[in-house]
């Protein structure tokens, strides 16, 4: 195998990137603090050509050069707006018809891998979103209670959480796996 130069990947452009069809998902950063982590995931919202990154409260906003460190541009072709707060950011949400989810360890939450099968599966939506909270403190309470159900990744180690930007990406991919938009 050879691996692949930069110019025989055959990326879109950030016009063409704007203009194509978008994974019906928003991600929705709540008090996210670290400029590396929002960067990151920019970058990882536009490997998956997701719709939108919604930025809450003391998250940090483009242009800035540590978000653009780890965005590398994902910044410029990703939609993305403000918010002063998560929940006005639900609620605007819900008002065009999203399913919102926050990814938190709630009780009686929805594992990641169980989108699709049970009761509680991922809704028949046009539109979803996924809440991150903050690296310390997750997703405000109230910005759970106004989400339409939880969604947590499982773990088996010793830690009670991972990095946002590393729980992003996993939870994007799944969306992304689990609508067939491959």
């Amino acid at each position: 195998m050879r691996k692949l130069r930069t110019i025989e990947i055959n990326r879109l452009s950030v016009e063409e990137f704007k203009e194509a069809e978008k994974l019906p998902l928003v991600v929705v950063l709540d008090d996210v603090r670290s400029m590396y982590n929002i960067g990151s995931v920019f970058r990882t919202a536009d490997a998956f050509r997701v719709e939108a990154v919604y930025l809450c409260g003391i998250t940090a906003t483009p242009p800035h050069p540590e978000i653009h460190k780890t965005a590398l541009g994902g910044e410029d072709s990703v939609a993305w707006r403000y918010f002063p707060t998560a929940l006005e950011a639900v609620e605007d949400l819900h008002r065009n018809g999203y399913f919102v989810y926050a990814v938190e360890q709630c009780e009686g939450s929805t594992k990641l891998q169980e989108l699709l099968r049970g009761e509680r599966a991922l809704p028949s939506k046009d539109h979803y979103a996924v809440v991150f909270g903050n690296e310390v403190k997750g997703v405000h309470q109230e910005v759970v209670d106004a989400c339409d159900d939880c969604l947590e990744i499982p773990q088996f180690g010793t830690k009670h959480s991972m990095n946002v930007s590393v729980t992003a990406g996993i939870v994007m991919w799944e969306f992304l796996r689990q609508l067939q938009y491959l």
